[in-house]
């Protein structure tokens, strides 16, 4: 069997600028910032789970990299820590190409920064940014990748991945069949998915305080019936839920290593950097 990468990448990949058109507080636990702007007219939207690159001001403003290769680190360890632009990984939560869009003629792309506190540089800026402000963005590209040999996919994953999962399901195909677990910090935080039929999505919202973050989506899939064969995985969120979930699935469900994805894209007791 071919082994498969772990992204697919964008065609062309370029830092881009964008202005914020937009932002509110859509739940509880969700801020959704809008980005709009002429700079945006060269995103090229792929769907699932594709993510990027945000480059939020620094203490002097915006400066950005140059380097679309991993050189951009490079760049980005060199600039001074006053010009240094704070960076974090973030889901395309819905792109509207020009024509389409809420607030304007221009293309628009929603982020939905789950609030895992106002004291992190990402949450501070999603919830006082004002309209008019720039920001920068290298898209990555997409980890999703259900192989052709799969029939049933497995989708969990905790607030962070929430936006991921919205990704997949708006793009998968309508006769995709599987489930698909999602931990919330709120009753409240759950959205319209638009999933295909064949698709059971299971809320599980950490309704006591005091609750683990990723223990009631490891607990529900560990109780939960799967197919014995045929299954895809894709497993995000908090480093602990996605790594023991993967730990989980491959060894006693016994599903192969290279049909599960699974990314942390953060860790409880350090700043997020979700997607």
């Amino acid at each position: 069997m071919a082994k498969r990468s772990k992204f697919v990448r964008p065609t062309e990949r370029q830092i881009l600028t964008a202005e914020v058109l937009a932002s509110k507080r859509i739940s509880p636990g969700f801020v959704r910032v809008t980005l709009g702007g002429s700079g945006l007219s060269e995103f090229a939207p792929m769907g699932f789970d594709q993510w990027f690159r945000l480059f939020l001001p620094g203490r002097n403003g915006l400066r950005l990299p140059t380097a679309t290769s991993n050189l951009w680190y490079a760049q980005y360890l060199m600039m001074s820590k006053e010009d240094r632009p704070v960076v974090r990984n973030y889901t395309v939560r819905e792109f509207r190409p020009a024509g389409a869009g809420h607030f304007g003629d221009t293309a628009e792309l929603d982020i939905d920064f789950a609030m895992h506190g106002d004291q992190t540089p990402a949450c501070a800026w999603a919830s006082g940014t004002a309209v008019g402000s720039e920001v920068g963005l290298l898209d990555e590209g997409i980890t999703y990748q259900a192989p052709q040999h799969s029939s049933w996919t497995l989708l969990v994953g905790d607030e962070s991945a929430l936006p991921a999962v919205a990704g997949v399901l708006n793009s998968a195909p309508r006769e995709l069949r599987g489930a698909a677990f999602l931990e919330i910090g709120h009753p409240d935080d759950a959205q319209e998915l638009g999933e295909p039929e064949g698709m059971r999505v299971h809320w599980l919202p950490r309704t006591d305080p005091a609750t683990e973050i990723g223990r009631p989506a490891l607990e529900a899939v560990r109780a939960a019936e799967l197919p014995t064969q045929g299954v895809y995985a894709f497993v995000a969120g908090e480093q602990k839920l996605a790594s023991g979930l993967r730990r989980h699935l491959a060894d006693e469900r016994g599903i192969p290593k290279a049909d599960i994805t699974f990314t942390g894209y953060w860790r409880v007791g350090k700043s997020a950097g979700e997607r």
